[in-house]
């Protein structure tokens, strides 16, 4: 893969790092669609073939996340899916997490379940912080976790 190590051509770099960063905004404010809509703007502007670029994959994360907080599974399903499969999507926590969020909210439980083992894998106790005990709960009911406070103060 020959693209992996070339680099955006500056100006297209600083175009698509304005454009995530008001989709960024915009996934703060709430406002997903357009959030969405920004990151597809800095999507198109990667060259082909787009998995061969690190961009693409922190690019389609966002997609994948901003779709998941708006509650468009089937959608955050599609941009994690491709994610996974550029460079340093395969192993990246966030990525799994979500993946593994969006696949057990979908009924996948063993595919979700092997996507969160590698978000516990790669980022420890600490990914699963802000969200939420269900994905959490559900991972411990496929291995064992160690409990923290927060489960024993959910189980009381």
């Amino acid at each position: 893969m020959a693209e992996d190590r070339q680099e955006l051509n500056a100006a297209a770099y600083a175009l698509i790092v304005h454009l995530c960063a008001r989709g960024d905004q915009l996934a703060r404010e709430g406002v997903f669609d357009e959030a969405v809509d920004e990151y597809n703007k800095a999507l198109a502007l990667v060259p082909e073939p787009k998995e061969h670029w690190n961009a693409t994959t922190w690019i389609l994360i966002a997609i994948g996340d901003a779709c998941f907080r708006a509650g468009d599974d089937e959608a955050a399903l599609e941009a994690l899916e491709d994610a996974v499969i550029c460079p340093g999507g395969l192993g990246n926590p966030f990525l799994h997490l979500r993946y593994g969020q969006v696949l057990l909210n979908l009924g996948h439980d063993d595919h979700a379940a092997d996507e969160l083992m590698r978000a516990y894998m790669g980022g420890g106790e600490e990914i699963y912080a802000s969200e939420g005990p269900r994905y959490r709960t559900f991972l411990k009911t496929r291995a064992i976790l160690p409990d923290l406070e927060g489960d024993r103060a959910e189980s009381d």
